[in-house]
């Protein structure tokens, strides 16, 4: 992901169906913040919120990856993704997860990846499980009313 990706991450994040299911969409100063958070992660951790790409046009759809998130109170890697409406339910999150959890074990120490979401949150739901997580966690909290947590730990992905 970078600066030339604003117009296209902006389709994604400034859409209030899209992040019904957030704290609120994104306006043009936050989708420019949320390019330049994750080039830091990049030179900090080497990992970040990747930009999700069409294989046979190279246009960006949305964004998925790998961040550290406090997922309450404890900072976990955790799995995210964003997928531009009009490509949703193509199972672009779904292969875009599996690449970032492949590329997580192979390519860092974390022995489980996390992925969390407000409980209504059923897509994100359905993503986190098409790549192996199951629910380990629910709690309440003031921005989600209920967050639900998904996790996979290595040795069940060594499994598969």
């Amino acid at each position: 992901m970078n600066d030339q990706d604003f117009d296209y991450l902006y389709k994604v994040l400034a859409d209030q169906n899209i992040m019904k299911h957030y704290p609120y969409a994104f306006d043009e100063k936050r989708v420019r913040s949320w390019i330049k958070r994750n080039i830091e992660r990049y030179q900090i951790f080497g990992f970040g919120l990747w930009a999700v790409c069409l294989n046979d046009t190279n246009e960006m759809i949305g964004d998925c990856g790998l961040t550290l998130q406090n997922i309450n109170g404890v900072i976990k890697p955790e799995i995210g993704y964003h997928i531009r409406a009009d490509q949703q339910r193509k199972g672009y999150a779904k292969e875009a997860a599996i690449a970032v959890r492949d590329w997580t074990f192979t390519n860092t120490p974390f022995r489980q990846i996390y992925s969390y979401m407000k409980y209504t949150n059923e897509p994100s739901i359905k993503t986190a499980i098409s790549f192996g997580c199951h629910l380990v966690d629910e709690f309440e909290d003031d921005e989600n009313k209920i967050t639900k947590v998904y996790m996979i730990s290595k040795d069940e992905w060594e499994k598969r």
